[in-house]
């Protein structure tokens, strides 16, 4: 599966060559697919209000239970940014490994193994 080829700095779109938006190919469109899943807030997405990380907790605030406004609770996010890979067409297996937490920004790596057997990974921040 393609998809647009983002930055790994900025998540912004790629210009290839000859002056065209780069694509991805598997096995990285699928983790760069999985980081997005990863920066995606439960409920954002409007087409499929299922897929997304609880960032908030259910009713929407951000008290007891949010992911946001407490200090990481590492275990938690692993789990749910693993299940958020996971629902990238194509992954069956995801790992998230977290490099650092400066000024409440959360820097990470999401490993990805597809049907095919292939692995990639890419970054992320949350």
């Amino acid at each position: 599966m393609n998809t647009l080829l983002l930055d790994p700095d900025t998540w912004d779109l790629v210009i290839d060559a000859a002056g065209n938006i780069a694509m991805a190919t598997n096995p990285y469109s699928q983790a760069q697919d999985a980081a997005s899943e990863i920066r995606t807030f439960a409920g954002e997405v409007f087409y499929d209000t299922r897929i997304g990380v609880p960032y908030f907790n259910a009713d929407g605030g951000s008290s007891d239970g949010a992911i946001l406004g407490q200090p990481p609770n590492y275990p938690l996010l692993r789990a749910e940014f693993t299940a958020a890979a996971r629902l990238v067409p194509g992954v069956v297996d995801a790992k998230c490994y977290f490099i650092s937490f400066i000024d409440r920004e959360l820097r990470g790596q999401v490993q990805i193994t597809n049907q095919a057997g292939e692995t990639a990974a890419v970054g992320f921040q949350a």
